[in-house]
């Protein structure tokens, strides 16, 4: 199990006073029922081939519906040299308002 983490109040808090690298690793229609506005958009699925659209020199805060999936996306992206954090309880525990759509 991945061990660095954050809870979404934490993110929530740290938004209003300044910009974070959020990754969203949601399907499709998860992603276009909700999802914190800001947030970048690559499916856990499609994580490997995309990989050179991510930033290696800031931290990534991962994001799913619980906190499952961006756990697995943060242990494989820490073994390839990623600053990752998981934000536990993911979109379920999210307390601040989402966007919806694309």
């Amino acid at each position: 199990m991945y061990t660095k983490e954050i809870q979404p109040v934490e993110v929530h808090k740290r938004l209003e006073k300044e910009a974070l690298f959020l990754l969203d690793v949601r399907e499709q229609d998860e992603w276009e029922d909700g999802h914190i506005e800001g947030a970048r958009h690559i499916p856990l699925g499609e994580l490997g081939e995309r990989m050179g659209e991510l930033p290696r020199d800031k931290e990534l805060i991962l994001v799913c519906r619980s906190g499952n999936r961006s756990g697995l996306a943060c242990e494989y992206m820490e073994s390839i040299g990623y600053d990752v954090t998981n934000m536990v309880g993911g979109m379920l525990a999210w307390p601040g308002k989402v966007k919806t759509g694309r």
